[in-house]
């Protein structure tokens, strides 16, 4: 049985914003968004771009795949369930293009939790967060899993 689940609506001007590119020349980390839902892959990056990180959404775990073997990334943030492909297998599979790719696993489903066990597996490490998830809350599990790019939020 799906579960209903309702998000707090936070406007963007209500998010912590960093110093733009041009007045800092620190390293914006690389951040890979999957969710097939494209509202909420497309505010997750306007929400990772305003704190200074390099963010890009794919829609599904296949494109994902593509444009990692571009563009390696350093944080993958992903849906657990994504369709044809689950985000406990991408996170996997991103792991082999980009081995030292810290991945955030999101669900709002209890039914996932025989894949979710693999997220825990020996050598996966990976961290899984509830659906829905508040962008602070966001930020501070960015922070504990990236400690050495800390974004300049103001």
């Amino acid at each position: 049985m799906a579960t209903q689940l309702t998000f707090e609506i936070v406007p963007l001007v209500h998010v912590p914003r960093s110093k733009s590119f041009v007045e800092d020349n620190r390293h914006h980390p690389v951040v890979l968004v999957v969710d097939n839902d494209q509202i909420i892959a497309d505010t997750r990056v306007a929400i990772l771009a305003s704190w200074g990180y390099s963010a890009t959404a794919c829609y599904d775990g296949e494109s994902a795949i593509e444009m990692a073997r571009v563009v390696p990334p350093e944080i993958l943030i992903t849906d657990v369930l994504l369709g044809r492909m689950n985000g406990v297998d991408l996170g996997i599979a991103i792991r082999s293009i980009s081995p030292d790719c810290r991945v955030l696993l999101f669900s709002g489903r209890t039914d996932s939790l025989d894949l979710l066990e693999r997220a825990c597996s020996p050598g996966q490490n990976f961290t899984l967060l509830r659906k829905p998830v508040h962008p602070s809350e966001l930020l501070a599990h960015l922070m504990e899993i990236d400690p050495v790019h800390q974004p300049a939020v103001s």
